[in-house]
């Protein structure tokens, strides 16, 4: 599968600033599913191209899976190496991070300039035809032409407009598999984050938005309608109707802003102890390293997920292949789970588990405790859970509901202080107890933190 990007914009070679590839050298990536390959087959002042080929190993795709819906036959006869997938998202994303994310170390002005910009997709296989392709671009500022191939099930792709690079690859990015309608790998709560992340400024406004989320999602409905709540909290497009009402008679949304409360309690709990040395235990994608590195009293950083597609995309937001070397001394991520015993952590001031606890099975809870709590031994952990009793407030979960589709549980505050004071005890702890966000007067806080001391004589 070939993606091509090219400009007019003169000198033309400046594309090689913005995607940090020279256009005088062939460049190969090893992915798990096979190699990209990036090459210039023109560069001129007037004009420039830069072709991103994927070859796809089709013997990758299936070493290791347990069956298939189709058989063996199907695993290996298919179209995936050969048409415009989320492999080439994948790809993309892996290859052109950085001018994805809009960064040019040598021309940083450039990158956030409008240029002319011209990118070919072949062959592309559009689930709806052409027209979709047009409804999903057009309201973007695209021109689009297409031409067939075979039968029409694929086309020759090619998008064209003014704009900056990074706005096209990210459209790129989420619009490829959302054509396709299919994704290579297991679609989980955390793809909610990246759609939020890559559609933010254009996704909440599109006709063609909740089009978009399901297919982005593999059409999974609960994921699909978190997302789209999401979306909706973010739409600062229509003003709120100003109007009277029955203050006693209204019950609100909880606001949208509270994991960024969350995160900057953290920290100010973590700068508050004196902490030089910090765990974040379960990063995920690294919002809470990226605070914390903005801190100069954080001397040593480590981030611990489970997840090394988590610990990938921490990698790109903290920008860590391009981050000065004294400042990349101070931190280091980690895979590793919660649940076992790692040496690895021992010896930290504090340890921040932010909203990490509720995604583990009750059973591993005390594997947990033993793991952070006895072996790690910080002088201080500070974690985060959902308050399970202000699920009250939030209009789109039935009762039974979770705030997250990855949760085992979720505590009311009693549950949570039994537990707390229980661990506390056992490891030779002091906990305090602390609400984030807005209170209600019945239902507490919808983030509730506990605050961990070890003991002065341990």
């Amino acid at each position: 599968m070939l993606l091509t990007v090219t400009t007019t914009h003169v000198p033309a070679t400046d594309l090689g600033f913005l995607l940090h590839k020279h256009p005088e050298k062939h460049q190969t990536f090893d992915l798990p599913f096979g190699r990209a390959h990036v090459f210039y087959p023109e560069a001129t002042v007037e004009r420039c191209t830069a072709a991103l080929v994927l070859d796809v190993d089709p013997i990758a795709l299936v070493r290791g899976r347990r069956g298939s819906d189709g058989g063996l036959m199907d695993q290996y006869v298919n179209d995936r190496p050969y048409a415009a997938s989320s492999f080439l998202s994948v790809a993309l994303r892996r290859v052109f991070s950085s001018a994805l994310a809009g960064r040019s170390e040598h021309r940083p002005e450039l990158a956030a300039e409008e240029i002319p910009l011209e990118a070919r997709l072949t062959p592309l296989r559009c689930r709806g035809g052409i027209a979709l392709a047009r409804r999903l671009f057009e309201p973007l500022e695209y021109r689009l032409e297409a031409a067939p191939i075979a039968d029409g099930t694929y086309q020759d792709v090619t998008i064209s407009a003014v704009t900056t690079l990074a706005r096209m690859l990210t459209h790129l990015y989420v619009l490829i598999p959302v054509l396709d309608d299919q994704k290579h790998y297991w679609v989980s709560a955390d793809e909610i984050e990246k759609l939020l992340r890559h559609g933010e400024g254009w996704l909440q406004s599109h006709p063609e938005r909740d089009l978009i989320t399901r297919r982005y999602l593999k059409h999974q409905t609960r994921l699909t309608r978190l997302a789209l709540e999401q979306l909706e909290a973010a739409d600062d497009s229509v003003p709120e109707a100003e109007e009277e009402t029955d203050e006693a008679a209204v019950v609100e949304t909880p606001r949208r802003r509270l994991n960024e409360d969350r995160l900057d309690r953290v920290v100010d709990e973590l700068k508050r102890v004196g902490a030089k040395t910090v765990l974040d235990l379960g990063c995920g994608s690294g919002k809470l390293l990226a605070r914390l590195l903005k801190e100069r009293q954080f001397e040593k950083i480590v981030g611990l997920d489970a997840s090394s597609r988590e610990l990938e995309i921490a990698a790109d937001r903290l920008h860590l292949s391009e981050m000065p070397e004294g400042r990349r001394q101070r931190i280091t991520l980690l895979q590793g789970a919660l649940t076992y015993r790692d040496r690895r952590l021992a010896g930290f001031d504090v340890a921040a588990i932010v909203e990490v606890i509720e995604h583990l099975d009750p059973p591993r809870l005390g594997a947990f405790a033993d793991a952070v709590f006895g072996v790690a031994r910080p002088n201080t952990i500070v974690l985060t859970t959902p308050n399970a009793e202000y699920n009250a407030r939030y209009e789109a979960l039935e009762p039974e509901d979770f705030r997250h589709v990855d949760h085992r549980f979720e505590w009311s505050r009693a549950e949570f202080h039994a537990w707390a004071e229980k661990v506390a005890d056992q490891y030779r702890y002091e906990v305090s107890f602390a609400g984030i966000g807005e209170a209600d007067a019945e239902l507490g806080t919808p983030t509730q933190m506990g605050v961990f001391t070890r003991a002065r004589d341990d």
